[in-house]
């Protein structure tokens, strides 16, 4: 079964920067579009970054567009979100995702079959 786990989340001052990986498992990793979100409570889950099976293409949510960066390596089965000049307004939970697109960076929920179990970012001002 697909398996997603997800890891580097924390606690940081503002303007630091952290590393979130989502180690994929159970499924043919580079088969497919990964993308990153997050919620925070009493809130919906929003999209965060989005990458192609090849990483030739991206796709970002304006709020994160210039200071996240989206990557993977297919070889490890291992997407990553680069976050930096961070925001108390990015703490929330972050989950990977695994969309049924392969070409196309997806932006919306329903575009993804499998998630992760979230990972917490908290943002100290």
């Amino acid at each position: 079964q697909v398996q997603l786990v997800e890891s580097g989340g924390g606690l940081v001052q503002a303007g630091g920067s952290l590393r979130l990986s989502c180690a994929a498992s159970g499924l043919t990793f580079s088969n497919f579009a990964m993308g990153w979100f997050r919620q925070v409570p009493g809130k919906d889950r929003e999209f965060v970054a989005a990458i192609t099976w090849s990483g030739s293409s991206t796709n970002y949510a304006d709020s994160v567009k210039g200071r996240f960066t989206i990557s993977r390596d297919n070889a490890k089965n291992t997407v990553y979100l680069q976050m930096n000049s961070l925001k108390p307004e990015d703490t929330a939970v972050y989950y990977c995702a695994q969309s049924w697109r392969s070409t196309v960076p997806a932006r919306r929920e329903n575009e993804y079959d499998y998630w992760g179990q979230g990972t917490q970012v908290t943002v100290s001002s």
